[in-house]
């Protein structure tokens, strides 16, 4: 990040975030997900233009959370109610942007209209819907299953039916309940750090007001924000000794995406801890959980098939690392005119689970850190070693790391891989053609140098002053 020797306040880094987000937004207009009657071709001018003008504000917002972090990390940091302020301050351009980054939120509306339609979402993919929604979806996830739990379905549904299948309501309310998770996250990241023994305004810092929840839960409207908010707050409710309300949180979050599972490993522990024996921590834990699951499945009406569906096909153009590994080695069998060409991604897919299962088990068995930790890197594992990732999938392990992080070294380069990431996706959510990467870094680059120059005019009075 860029090197800063005059004073860094917090005033400045709400203008330069605000003014971050608020080039997303005015880009995002032209280069955005659009709906597809609003689509303009890759290389028309407003397109060009306005990936210029994306990528110009990304750079802005990820400096602008430098400096706050610079900030957080000096003698003063602000308190975690002012940065709750700078994170509504920053969100507020993103709220009427289109969808950015990726044309999932699509998805999730033709998914609700098919609930509503009583179509069976874990056999049939938006196609079957028909209609001008789903042509809103991405052709790669035409003819796909819903992967998604009937908690999340059922606030899908109920969207769809309160906005009649529009799709501007849809979208702003996709975008509200996308908001209400980041909230739920914000809420619960201080009473995490200080049950972990952290501290909050660092937490809020890494954990909500991070680049990623902005692009991609807010601007994004992801319903990962939905289940790490659940997730965290069951998490909260744990801790203070409520553990089956925690457990029904948690479970209502594995209930909108299953990687939250995982969280009810944590609940047991943090019983065991608090001196319950084991086996009444386990049975309060499952109780509660399957429980949970039958009383919202049978409201929800989708039935169990969310259980077969969590295999669900993965994008073609998915780099996950197992998928690239995979790729590459049926393109090289393929040359070699070997016949287990297609069994390639498969066997990685495969080598990629059981990688994910031994780092759970050197997490939770060998390393034993504290629960809330355990399950942030666990989480990561989760993201990192399974067949299908996404930028926004880092926030899983993220969220709790940075709740929890036993140091500032650790925030630190957690936070490093968080400005890669962030600059990783194309604002329209497809993959980038050479011109597209060209115009994005251009924006990059000129966003650096408008940096600077306000750097060296910063200087300028204190160097006159000093001489």
């Amino acid at each position: 990040m860029l090197a800063v020797t005059h004073p860094v306040d917090l005033r400045r880094c709400r203008a330069l975030g605000l003014a971050g987000t608020a080039f997303l937004a005015a880009g995002g207009e032209t280069a955005g997900a659009l709906p597809v009657r609003e689509l303009l071709t890759p290389a028309s001018p407003g397109a060009a233009l306005g990936l210029v003008v994306v990528y110009f504000g990304v750079v802005l917002l990820i400096a602008a959370w430098a400096l706050l972090g610079r900030l957080i990390h000096g003698s003063a940091p602000p308190s975690p109610r002012a940065l709750l302020l700078v994170l509504a301050l920053w969100a507020t351009p993103l709220l009427l942007a289109p969808p950015l980054f990726s044309r999932d939120v699509y998805s999730y509306l033709a998914q609700g209209a098919m609930v509503d339609a009583h179509i069976d979402v874990y056999s049939y993919g938006p196609s079957h819907l028909g209609g001008p929604l789903a042509e809103e979806v991405a052709p790669v996830w035409q003819h796909t299953a819903a992967p998604y739990g009937p908690v999340f379905l059922a606030t899908a549904s109920a969207l769809s039916a309160l906005t009649s299948g529009e799709l501007p309501a849809g979208l702003m309310g996709m975008r509200l309940v996308a908001l209400l998770g980041v909230a739920l996250m914000a809420a619960a990241l201080p009473r995490l750090a200080r049950h972990c023994g952290a501290d909050p305004a660092a937490a809020l810092w890494l954990g909500a007001l991070n680049p990623l929840v902005l692009l991609h839960l807010v601007a994004g409207a992801h319903n990962d924000a939905l289940m790490l908010g659940l997730l965290g707050v069951g998490l909260v409710a744990a801790l203070g000794r409520r553990p089956a309300l925690g457990a029904v949180l948690v479970t209502l979050a594995a209930l909108v995406k299953a990687p939250a599972l995982l969280g009810l490993a944590a609940i047991v522990l943090l019983q065991i801890r608090a001196d319950r024996g084991p086996a009444k921590a386990v049975l309060t834990t499952a109780g509660a959980a399957a429980g949970t699951t039958v009383a919202a499945t049978a409201a929800a009406g989708t039935g169990y098939g969310w259980i077969g569906a969590l295999d669900t096909p993965v994008s073609a153009h998915n780099w996950a690392l197992t998928s690239l590994l995979g790729r590459a080695t049926g393109a090289l069998l393929e040359r070699l005119g070997s016949d287990l060409a297609p069994l390639a991604v498969p066997v990685w897919h495969t080598a990629g689970l059981a990688l994910t299962a031994g780092a759970l088990l050197v997490i939770w068995v060998r390393l034993r850190p504290r629960p809330v930790y355990a399950l942030g890197l666990s989480l990561a594992a989760v993201a990192a070693f399974g067949p299908a990732i996404r930028p926004w999938y880092a926030l899983w392990g993220l969220f709790l790391i940075a709740a929890a992080a036993p140091s500032a070294s650790v925030r630190h380069r957690v936070a490093a891989v968080t400005g890669v990431l962030a600059l990783s996706v194309m604002p329209g959510g497809g993959p980038a053609d050479l011109e597209q990467l060209v115009l994005a870094v251009s924006g990059g680059v000129l966003a650096v140098v408008v940096l600077w120059q306000a750097h060296q005019a910063a200087q300028a009075p204190a160097l006159g002053r000093a001489a």
